[in-house]
């Protein structure tokens, strides 16, 4: 649903803390990273947490934390009895507290060898734009639980925006449309905050089990997570035509329970992800409805810039472009723009003069 957004200005905050001292994360549902200026991506990891039963968790240890990001989400589906395997955030969101404060400062240790994370540091987080109160809260917990001495806590939009490289501080408007792991952000960007946006709890782990029960219909075959990520990361289009791509996969048989293998298509995954691309091009639409003309002026003259990891899905931005008449592009890097973007706004991208970024608080 279109939004408004009301934010405040958090440039004066971050300029207390030295650039070399400033560390950006990106939680997402998916995937986190840790940012600095000078180390870059410091760590780029799978947001997955799996625990021993068998241990007790104890706050403010690692204790009872088998693994984490890609060795605990290599578990998926496949943990034995006395492990647990847990994805803490949902939507963009922490969805189970323990688990993220668990995962967090597991990650950070694992960035902490690094001279930038040799202390502690003001972290800026990036937050999906629809997030509420208590939501931001939660994330601001885990952080300072982690071992930050400060958080800052930067729209989604506005970070993809400023890592994509577009004019973030300009009066020109921008959109960006920012599709991650569970939610897609889509914001307006002018003078240097979200002029107006919108979000849907869509992205990437819906497009999965959208591939999961069309194969289900389409074979009688039910897919894995992981295998449907593979189908989509490999073959995946947002579009019927050629070339078509093909691709072997196994799955369980829904009329004997037994191992099959069927061959899927990029038209397969097309037809998938029809109704959820119609439901992220809807919210793009409402966007839209609700700007200022002149800001719809510019984005038809600049066009939309499409960041996050559903932003690798193939022909895409063709997609979108068809949909909504105006010039689409993928960002560069697009899985790495939000965080580079709040890294880039901790550190001061923005000179005295020009006007603050805005966050929220």
């Amino acid at each position: 649903m279109a939004r408004a957004t009301r934010q405040s200005s958090f440039l004066h905050k971050l300029s207390r803390h030295t650039a070399h001292n400033a560390v950006a994360v990106d939680l997402g549902t998916a995937n986190t990273l840790i940012y600095t200026a000078e180390g870059g991506i410091v760590l780029d990891q799978p947001s997955v947490v799996c625990f021993d039963r068998g241990t007790s968790r104890r706050k403010g240890s690692d204790a009872g934390v088998a693994a984490v990001g890609v060795e605990a989400k290599a578990l998926l589906g496949r943990a034995p009895q006395n492990l647990e395997t847990v994805k803490p955030l949902s939507h963009g969101v922490i969805a189970n507290f323990d688990a993220a404060e668990h995962m967090m400062r597991r990650f950070v240790a694992m960035a902490r060898p690094r001279r930038m994370l040799a202390r502690r540091s003001a972290f800026t987080v990036c937050v999906p734009g629809d997030a509420t109160r208590v939501e931001r809260r939660a994330i601001r917990e885990a952080a300072f639980a982690s071992g930050a001495a400060s958080v800052n806590l930067i729209d989604e939009s506005l970070a993809s925006a400023l890592g994509a490289g577009l004019p973030v501080a300009s009066a020109t408007g921008s959109m960006v449309v920012d599709i991650g792991g569970g939610t897609t952000e889509v914001g307006v960007i002018a003078l240097g905050s979200v002029a107006c946006g919108g979000s849907i709890r869509v992205g990437g782990d819906q497009f999965d089990r959208a591939i999961i029960e069309h194969v289900r219909n389409l074979y009688g075959v039910i897919l894995g997570e992981q295998t449907a990520e593979h189908l989509k990361t490999t073959i995946g289009s947002a579009l019927r035509g050629e070339p078509i791509e093909r691709l072997r996969a196994t799955g369980r048989s829904l009329e004997d329970g037994l191992p099959r293998t069927v061959e899927i298509t990029s038209e397969d995954i097309a037809d998938a992800l029809a109704l959820p691309l119609r439901q992220v091009i809807a919210v793009v639409r409402q966007v839209f409805e609700s700007a200022p003309p002149e800001l719809v002026t510019d984005i038809a003259d600049s066009g939309i810039v499409l960041t996050g990891g559903g932003a690798l899905l193939g022909r895409l931005d063709q997609c979108f472009a068809a949909e909504l008449g105006v010039p689409v592009r993928v960002a560069e890097a697009p899985l790495t723009c939000a965080v580079r973007g709040a890294g880039a706004a901790a550190a001061g991208a923005v000179v005295a003069d020009q006007p603050a970024f805005c966050a929220y608080d």
